[in-house]
């Protein structure tokens, strides 16, 4: 074995350096290098002999034809918590690592104690580990979200040798850990939390999660950006990555699956939060629609699509004359520098002049939208607001806005359509492009194709006085 080696690592990204710098060159984070200890092996030597016998090397998997290999179906632990399963694209599958993260606070604990008693009460023992909380303390949330049960076993550890000793001991059927910056390996120099524990601990629990066909879930702080704390490469370990998304001052959290090796990504699954713990939310349409008001203007219906969950959301926006010379531009839930390209192709190829005006737009109900079918509802919400005319009444809107001013098609819009049509709207503005090609239109409900911006906002505003 060579001798340790030192190397400076940061704790937000984990750049590598050979010395102590106090900006990181790939993160621009300041003074987050620490040291690591780390001791190298000598590469393995190779035997003069050119045969294929005694070449001196560690032996290896043996390459096969990808036609001998066992496909089929993975085996999956279905939890009975539908949204949560819907999110892992059908339940957990045997031997599969996941780690969840999301902001302090959020839930991540509360539904991961509320799956393991699930779990724990239809199919065996799960182990939940403890590293930031006392057993009492998971004793007492446990009571308090009614999962109490005798094969739900609680262990606040975080030596990470020693829980996959009590792993092999217990045989359980899902492995909790909360958190894994908590999680501690003596064969490292370096504190708890650090890149090189975070990164050595999940790779020691991955290897066994692989061995037994155990699934384990990993509890990840974030950082102040909202992204997972630690190096990349640790969502590069795990199968897969749940995101949970909300706010406080809302009651429904948001579950998102951004990796899936096992099942679709941007998934995502709804729940409520209530004094008895996290609910399935079975109608998130409806919910999210629940306290709009009616004939507001600058209220508009958006039908978007998460994963393969289509969803009625209100977006709102407000245009109000700038007092400063620079006009102030304000969004929540929707990309901002999206939202900007918007408000350009309006002023330049639909002739709206709110170049000077600020303008706020926001999703109501705290729900973040990211595909380009949102396009639309933006520009009608921000006409609606700037005109102070509501949309006309039960209308649903989707479509990409380009650059030339131009309605560009989304996917699965029949899928969209079928939405507004179970809760009750009857109009539905869509591209051009997607009239052409819908196979089945729902009954009752009108479907107008637009080809421009221009002539979307027209049909948006239809039969409204002004």
């Amino acid at each position: 074995m060579k001798g340790p080696k030192g190397v400076f690592v940061c704790q937000e990204c984990g750049y590598e350096s050979a010395k102590w710098m106090g900006k990181c060159p790939a993160c621009a984070s300041w003074n987050r290098f620490a040291e690591e200890v780390r001791h190298e092996a000598a590469p393995a030597r190779m035997s003069g002999r050119r045969s294929g016998s005694g070449r001196g090397l560690a032996s290896a998997a043996v390459p096969i034809p990808v036609g001998q290999v066992i496909s089929g179906d993975e085996e999956r632990l279905i939890t009975g918590i539908g949204e949560f399963d819907r999110v892992l694209g059908g339940g957990i599958v045997a031997g599969s690592v996941a780690l969840i993260g999301g902001d302090p606070g959020i839930g991540k604990s509360t539904i991961l104690l509320q799956v393991s008693a699930s779990v724990a009460r239809r199919i065996g023992p799960v182990l939940y580990v403890t590293g930031e909380e006392s057993a009492r303390q998971v004793g007492l949330r446990a009571a308090r979200l009614d999962a109490e049960c005798e094969r739900l076993l609680v262990l606040p550890e975080t030596d990470v040798v020693s829980i996959i000793e009590q792993i092999y001991a217990v045989r359980p059927a899902l492995v909790v850990v909360d958190s894994i910056q908590t999680m501690d390996y003596a064969g490292l120099e370096s504190s708890p939390g650090s890149v090189g524990q975070v990164r050595e601990c999940t790779a020691l629990l991955m290897r066994v999660a692989k061995e037994q066909g155990v699934p384990i879930f990993l509890v990840g702080h974030v950082t102040k950006s909202g992204a997972i704390a630690g190096p990349k490469v640790l969502e590069h370990i795990v199968d897969t990555v749940l995101y949970f998304e909300g706010e406080s001052a809302h009651a429904h959290r948001i579950i998102r699956a951004v990796k899936n090796r096992y099942g679709s990504t941007n998934e995502v699954g709804i729940f409520a939060m209530t004094d008895s713990g996290l609910e399935q939310v079975e109608n998130p349409s409806e919910m999210l629609l629940s306290e709009r008001p009616g004939g507001a203007a600058g209220s508009v219906v958006v039908a978007s699509l998460e994963g393969t969950r289509p969803l009625l959301v209100e977006v709102q926006s407000l245009v109000a004359r700038s007092v400063t010379g620079t006009p102030r531009r304000t969004t929540t839930g929707v990309d901002y520098n999206r939202t900007a390209i918007i408000i350009a192709v309006l002023e330049r190829r639909a002739g709206f002049a709110i170049g000077m005006e600020d303008i706020y737009v926001n999703v109501a109900g705290g729900v973040a939208l990211n595909e380009p079918a949102v396009d639309l509802g933006i520009a009608a919400a921000v006409v609606s607001s700037f005109r102070g005319v509501p949309a006309a009444g039960g209308t649903v809107v989707f479509g990409e806005v380009g650059l030339a001013g131009e309605l560009r098609a989304v996917n699965h819009a029949d899928v969209r359509v079928a939405e507004a049509q179970r809760l009750g709207f009857g109009r539905c503005v869509v591209p051009g492009h997607n009239l052409k090609n819908m196979t089945r239109r729902p009954k009752g409900v009108e479907v107008v194709g637009a080809a421009s911006v221009r002539e979307a906002l027209d049909a948006v505003f239809t039969g409204v006085r002004s």
